[in-house]
């Protein structure tokens, strides 16, 4: 796919903006008449349609509204001379993306050109998902990162993700322990059959037994009927326990039981049910530390623990991250995923996240709705010796690159597609920014 079709009736300026798009490593295409133009995008429709407003036969502003008609979210910049102009801010009203005023420099084209082909990237992830969504299709747990800490996190996953080991997660509160319990689930032979996901701070201490095992018909005053328990429903399947250094110490007792046994008897019954699950704890605290959790409790739940690393201890990975975050919530709410400005990204990166990825992924849906990142109190003498715009540059471009290679499984004829990149040159920026193929395999 061309990032750009090109259209003007001076030859001259056709042969000076091949040679600019050319330096700027931006693929594109020149057309002399917009009929030539629109013959192309049978084959292959553009990124980027730039065009001038006076052409012969079909005008600029006739052009751009048969493109409305066919793609409304194709951005189309047009070229103008200074008489032009009432008429250019009519063709934004009417949907233009852009217009720039001959005569105008070669970074002045490449900017606004760069900036469209990003909006356009932008749109139609955003579709992507916006129709998985409408379909009920799950977008998936994903592990979103390189830093060292959550390359080694998705290493340990794969490792054990497929395996009957029961498994402890420890981190911090919004660190994303469900997600990666949801990962191994999806990664085992189990991803068929339930994942069931209780948080046991949030089940009243009289009701978690019952909750958790079920019970028969008149077991207790208000058994009105029989019930299966989250273990039950579980069968096959996978069983997460949230914040279960909250579950109460009677309930913990009979919790060892059912892991040792791996059976149950519903409340008010004697018979045994065998159980086929896994279990999957998540704590923020060090259960072993704990006067209120039982060791030999805990020894059983520790066959494998995960340690998940905070947001403050990954702060590279938070601008791929909001982009994941961002593209969601303009799917999830229909509307267009925003351009994140230099310093708001400042902003970002500054911010301390108490709350982790839970609080970023909130800010990205406030970003959303709001077109701020209201809510999040920064220094601003923090801010101002943020990242450089130079550093921010690079940083943004490692995370387009990341994401590529992330989407298409280290896929480097993908990522050149997805990219608009010749292979050398995603080549020599993979070496610049440290990225390996092979770390994004099977991801």
């Amino acid at each position: 796919m061309s990032q750009v079709f090109f259209i003007d009736d001076e030859q001259d300026l056709r042969t000076a903006n091949e040679q600019t798009f050319e330096l700027a490593e931006i693929q594109a295409r020149f057309f002399a008449d917009a009929e030539s133009a629109l013959l192309a995008m049978k084959t292959a429709m553009p990124m980027v349609v730039i065009t001038d407003i006076r052409l012969p036969g079909i005008s600029g502003q006739q052009l751009l509204t048969t493109l409305r008609h066919r793609d409304a979210d194709l951005p189309v910049i047009l070229i103008t001379g200074h008489g032009d102009i009432s008429m250019a801010v009519q063709a934004i009203h009417d949907g233009a993306y852009d217009f720039i005023e001959k005569p105008f420099s070669a970074d002045r084209l490449v900017e606004t050109t760069r900036k469209a082909i990003e909006k356009r990237l932008l749109t139609l992830e955003n579709h992507c998902l916006k129709k998985a969504l409408q379909a009920k299709e799950t977008l998936g747990p994903r592990i979103i990162g390189t830093t060292d800490s959550v390359v080694l996190l998705r290493q340990m996953v794969a490792q054990v993700a497929d395996t009957q080991a029961d498994i402890l997660l420890f981190g911090e509160t919004g660190t994303g322990k469900e997600l990666v319990a949801r990962s191994l689930h999806e990664q085992s032979r189990r991803s068929s059959n339930n994942f069931v996901a209780v948080n046991c701070g949030a089940v009243p201490e009289h009701l978690i037994e019952s909750e958790l095992y079920g019970h028969q018909k008149g077991a207790f005053t208000g058994a009105d009927k029989e019930r299966i328990g989250k273990f039950e429903y579980a069968q096959g399947g996978t069983l997460f326990l949230d914040e279960i250094e909250s579950m109460p110490m009677p309930a913990q007792v009979r919790l060892l039981r059912v892991l040792q046994e791996r059976s149950l008897e519903r409340i008010g019954s004697n018979k045994s049910i065998k159980l086929d699950i896994r279990i999957i704890a998540a704590t923020k605290i060090d259960l072993k530390e704990s006067t209120d959790f039982r060791q030999d409790l805990y020894y059983r739940l520790n066959v494998v623990t995960l340690n998940l690393p905070t947001l403050r201890q990954r702060k590279e990975d938070i601008p791929a991250l909001f982009h994941h975050f961002l593209l969601v919530a303009a799917a999830r709410y229909g509307k267009a995923a925003p351009a994140l400005p230099n310093n708001d990204l400042q902003v970002l990166l500054t911010h301390d996240w108490p709350g982790n990825v839970r609080e970023l992924r909130n800010a990205a849906e406030r970003f959303v709705l709001l077109g701020s990142l209201s809510g999040l109190n920064n220094d601003s003498s923090a801010v101002e010796t943020a990242l450089s715009l130079s550093a921010q540059v690079e940083a943004f471009e490692k995370t387009l690159i990341e994401q590529a290679l992330s989407d298409t499984g280290g896929s480097i004829k993908d990522s050149m597609a997805r990219l608009n990149l010749a292979r050398k040159t995603l080549y020599d920026k993979m070496q610049k920014h440290g990225l390996e193929k092979n770390n994004y395999k099977g991801e």
